[in-house]
């Protein structure tokens, strides 16, 4: 009996047969599952692979789109003005950068979106803590700036213009009236998911006020933080080119929106296109070189990048 007994025992902790270690297939199996799931390759990434996986459907899809439009001229869907052939806009490129006005006209806009952005964040930042931490300050202004983050910023413009006539302050203004909701809604939304456990935690541990919110709820919010930076930063982008556009005067320069504009007034679809892809272009380079490597920090982080 007392070997049967041994038997039955050891069958139901799965040590397997005879002679072999307890913990065979339970804490061994158990701790190299573990071992397997803590390491992380960090080899790097043949270039090969990374230039099939990255870099050729973008080019691919924009040689498609390139072909397409090409097709369209010469199928005479649209007349020239209207419709102007990828070489007429590469013309158009090429006169601004021997000009040397082509990188003014970035330059222009880049430095004050990206200026107004940081205005923005430190200011939505203070804001989307105190909305998601204060009950009152919720209950006050947390239905203000989810009205505010969905009016159009170009309803902005001509209130800027009468308050602060045309200049950089104007610009600034509409910027900061369209991205401080988003950052602070953002922020607001990635608090709100936060597990209870975690602030409770932060609590036992004496992680209150200022240090709590440095320790506990801002790296805990970061995931929903971040996609808040990155519609902040579309709102700062859009609310710009509105305000460029609607907003002329040779004391603000030449920039991306002022060029679409410009391009309008001369009926010149060439120099819109232009305008329209630069724009294009500058958003897309924000998002691959800031807001990317960003989001593959925080997700290096959280351990879920090797899953992608």
């Amino acid at each position: 009996m007392a070997g049967t007994d041994s038997a039955l025992d050891s069958d139901k902790d799965g040590s397997g047969t005879a002679g072999e270690p307890r913990d065979a297939y339970g804490l061994a199996g158990l701790e190299a599952g573990l071992d397997a799931l803590d390491s992380v390759q960090t080899g790097r990434t043949p270039l090969r692979e990374t230039l099939l996986r990255k870099v050729l459907p973008p080019v691919t899809a924009v040689a498609l789109v390139l072909v397409g439009w090409q097709l369209l001229v010469w199928g005479g869907v649209a007349p020239d003005y209207k419709l102007p052939a990828p070489s007429a806009v590469w013309e158009e490129t090429r006169r601004a950068w021997l000009e040397g006005t082509l990188l003014d006209y970035i330059w222009t806009s880049v430095s004050r979106g990206l200026l107004g952005f940081l205005i923005a964040l430190a200011i939505g930042t203070p804001i989307g803590l105190l909305v998601a931490r204060v009950s009152f300050v919720r209950a006050a202004i947390g239905p203000i700036l989810s009205g505010l983050q969905s009016l159009p910023s170009v309803a902005w413009v001509p209130p800027a213009v009468i308050w602060l006539g045309l200049n950089d302050s104007m610009m600034y203004a509409v910027i900061l009236l369209g991205a401080v909701p988003s950052i602070a809604n953002g922020l607001v939304a990635g608090i709100d998911q936060i597990p209870p456990l975690f602030l409770r935690a932060g609590r036992t541990l004496g992680a209150t006020g200022l240090r709590g919110a440095r320790h506990i709820v801002m790296p805990a919010a970061l995931p929903g933080y971040l996609a808040g930076l990155k519609q902040g930063w579309a709102f700062s982008w859009r609310s710009l080119m509105a305000a460029e556009i609607i907003a002329s005067s040779p004391d603000l320069g030449v920039g991306l929106g002022q060029l679409l504009e410009h391009g309008r007034n001369n009926s010149s679809m060439s120099q819109v296109f232009l305008a329209i892809f630069l724009i294009l272009l500058v958003g897309v380079a924000v998002d691959l070189l800031i807001f990317s490597p960003l989001e593959r920090w925080v997700l290096r982080g959280r351990g879920l990048l090797a899953a992608r």
